[in-house]
C-alpha cells in the first residue's frame, strides 16, 4: 500500500481541511444565529417600548417627554437598522462557509475516487499476472505430463 502513500496523506490533509471548513461553518451559523437573536430583541424591545407609549400617551404628555421619547425610538431604530446589516454580513459569511466545505467536500470525494481507481487497476494487474502465472504453470504441467507419457510409450 506504500505506492498509494501519497494518495492517503492527501485524502488526510484534505479531510483536514474539510473538518476546518466544517467548524468554520458552525461557527458562523452560531454568529447569525446570535445576530438573529439579538435582532428579534431589539424589535421586540422597539414594539413593547412603542406599545406603552401609546398606552400612557393617552394621559397627556409634555412637548418634552414627547420628544425624548422619539429620540430614543429613533436611536433603537438606528439599532435595528444596525443589526439587519450585521445579519446581512453573518449570513453572508455562513454561505462562504457552505461553499468553502462543498469544495472541501469534492475534493475529497475526488481524492477517494481516484485511489478507488488505482487500487482497482493495481488489482486487474495483479490478477492478471496471477492469471499468466496460473496459465503458465498449466502449461508447463500439461508439457510434463506429455513428455512422461511420451517417455513412457518409448520405453515399451
Amino acid at each position: 500500500m506504500s505506492k498509494f502513500n501519497n494518495l492517503h496523506i492527501a485524502i488526510d490533509l484534505t479531510e483536514s481541511k474539510r473538518d476546518q471548513a466544517l467548524a468554520e461553518l458552525q461557527r458562523h451559523r452560531v454568529s447569525h444565529v446570535h445576530a438573529l437573536e439579538q435582532m428579534n430583541q431589539l424589535q421586540q424591545y422597539s414594539d413593547e417600548i412603542e406599545g406603552r407609549w401609546v398606552r400612557t400617551a393617552h394621559a397627556g404628555t409634555s412637548p418634552e417627554l414627547l420628544h425624548h421619547h422619539y429620540q430614543f425610538m429613533a436611536r433603537l431604530q438606528q439599532a435595528v437598522v444596525l443589526q439587519k446589516d450585521a445579519l446581512v454580513v453573518s449570513l453572508s459569511k455562513v454561505k462562504v462557509a457552505e461553499e468553502q466545505l462543498l469544495q472541501a467536500e469534492i475534493r475529497m470525494a475526488s481524492l477517494k475516487l481516484v485511489l478507488t481507481k488505482r487500487q482497482a487497476d493495481q488489482r486487474k494487474l495483479a490478477d492478471y499476472r496471477d492469471q499468466k502465472q496460473m496459465d503458465e504453470f498449466a502449461a508447463m504441467q500439461t508439457l510434463r505430463q506429455v513428455r512422461q507419457k511420451l517417455e513412457n510409450h518409448d520405453g515399451y
